[in-house]
């Protein structure tokens, strides 16, 4: 596993690659599964159990999206089966376990 790191691009990463993001009140896991897809777990009603979302990305306080970024101090947002936005509260830390094809 990576250290936590501030920004992460994750347009950038590969299918398989793994995010472990702490926010203020949660712990969420995320698999990339390509692209915007993943798989994610850590919300207790929406996503208790690894569930198909989309990721969106970082949230700011005037409510501007940064598609495909997670970063600390902001919010994250994801889409439960294209109908159901999910923001987080705020991103303490993150870390990636990459995948190694």
């Amino acid at each position: 596993m990576l250290p936590s790191v501030e920004l992460l691009d994750f347009n950038q990463l590969e299918a398989g690659s793994v995010v472990d993001v702490e926010t203020k009140s949660r712990h969420y896991q995320i698999e990339c599964l390509g692209g915007s897809s993943v798989r994610i777990s850590g919300h207790p009603t929406y996503c208790p159990s690894p569930v198909a979302a989309h990721l969106g990305g970082s949230l700011d306080r005037e409510g501007h999206l940064d598609e495909g970024l997670i970063e600390t101090g902001r919010r994250l947002m994801f889409l439960i089966g294209d109908r159901l936005p999910v923001m987080t509260s705020k991103v303490l830390h993150v870390h990636c376990t990459l995948n190694r094809n």
